[in-house]
């Protein structure tokens, strides 16, 4: 029986890996990312994004080697994840409360508010008493 290495997935998007698309600059990746988001890349960044990413490269750099760097909280929601976020954790307003995430580099291309809920998923379940006519008839236990 041959002992065999376990082998990682390399990540790639579109056919690059994280440290050439670390490298790239915004017309590149530009080229990279879907029609939405080059059209929305093609106005230019907002001084509002740049200081959002300068702050979370910032907490990566201070943070000790093997930790997760502090938390930048941030409302802005439609930011895209582009490759030197990729790290970093974000509070994410959602309206009520910030929630944590953890930047990854499956996330590149997509924006914050998509790992950010706003709303809290319904699950179906029994009626409760008042939701229905039928629902009176429920024994209360």
């Amino acid at each position: 029986m041959a002992t065999e290495k376990q082998s990682f997935k390399v990540f790639s998007y579109r056919g690059h890996n994280l440290e050439s698309l670390i490298k790239m600059d915004n017309e590149e990746l530009k080229g990279l990312f879907t029609s939405t988001l080059r059209r929305r890349m093609n106005k230019g960044t907002p001084r509002k994004y740049k200081t959002l990413i300068a702050k979370l490269e910032k907490k990566k750099k201070e943070a000790p080697y093997g930790e997760k760097p502090e938390v930048v909280k941030t409302h802005l929601r439609n930011c895209i994840i582009v490759p030197q976020m990729v790290g970093c954790v974000a509070g994410v307003y959602t309206g009520r409360d910030f929630v944590t995430v953890e930047i990854k580099p499956e996330m590149i291309g997509m924006k914050l508010s998509d790992f950010a809920l706003t709303y809290k998923p319904v699950k179906h379940g029994k009626p409760g008493i008042g939701a229905t006519s039928s629902s009176k008839f429920v024994p209360l236990k």
